[in-house]
């Protein structure tokens, strides 16, 4: 499977396509977090402000500050239930502007994959997050298919047609996870994986869903015969679970890791 870029410059077609999925995460990863109340928070990859809007309503925190790349993604979660509460700007996990120590939680939610350079952006999470801090992340399950576009890329492969893997799918294992915030030198790292279970009310809300703009597999559909395309709308369809009256459900898995920033590094304090 080749992959392909994605851009997430279509906010609203990413709230139809992840918002509830993110939605059903968010609380269970904050819950295993357990942060502390009164905390400074770094939401990293922030996209329309999912994470920052469950830790607002959960974890009690003294401040919040979310940063994406995307110029789209910052204009909706300005925008959202978050607005007002939680400063939002354009910015890259590669080169955050920040001072060392700013925040005592920095945190990723369904991004750290899609980061080019990932090392570097983990880095410096750990260089704006204070000695004992913590850095934590969640990613789609995409090595084993189990994002909430796994039934779509499943039956595309099955007839043939190439489904554009995700970018980073090797490093969305909990083992690549582990590697990754090893090399950033933090400490008392744990791992844990959160399955969630979502409906839709009928194929047609799971397919227009899952084929949003800035996803290269609607690109890909888009570009195979009409033919093609029925062929794999009836694959979908008979593979999903289909409760009475139409409805949808199955489930997607996110890989969680956190961990703590050390007092020193090879004998050195930070």
């Amino acid at each position: 499977m080749s992959e392909r870029a994605f851009k997430f410059d279509d906010s609203a077609a990413y709230e139809r396509a992840m918002g509830r999925w993110s939605r059903a995460v968010a609380p269970i990863f904050l819950q295993w977090l357990a942060p502390p109340a009164g905390a400074r928070w770094l939401d990293v990859g922030c996209g329309t402000g999912i994470l920052a809007h469950t830790l607002l309503e959960l974890c009690v925190p003294a401040t919040v500050l979310g940063i994406d790349p995307e110029v789209a993604q910052i204009a909706h979660a300005s925008q959202g239930p978050a607005a007002g509460r939680v400063a939002f700007q354009v910015g890259d996990a590669r080169r955050l502007p920040f001072a060392n120590s700013s925040f005592d939680i920095a945190a990723s939610a369904l991004v750290l994959n899609f980061i080019p350079e990932r090392s570097q952006a983990m880095a410096e999470m750990r260089r704006v997050t204070r000695v004992g801090g913590s850095v934590a992340a969640y990613v789609w399950d995409f090595a084993e298919e189990l994002s909430p576009s796994g039934p779509l890329r499943r039956a595309m492969r099955r007839l043939g047609i190439d489904a554009p893997a995700a970018p980073g799918t090797t490093e969305s294992r909990i083992e690549a996870l582990r590697i990754l915030f090893e090399q950033a030198a933090l400490e008392r790292i744990e791992t844990r994986t959160i399955d969630v279970c979502l409906a839709y009310r009928d194929f047609e809300d799971f397919w227009q869903a899952q084929t949003p703009s800035y996803s290269p597999i609607a690109k890909t559909i888009a570009s195979i015969t009409e033919g093609e395309r029925t062929r794999l709308m009836r694959t979908v369809r008979a593979e999903m679970p289909t409760a009475p009256g139409g409805v949808i459900e199955y489930f997607a898995r996110a890989n969680a890791i956190k961990a703590l920033v050390p007092r020193s590094i090879g004998g050195q304090l930070r």
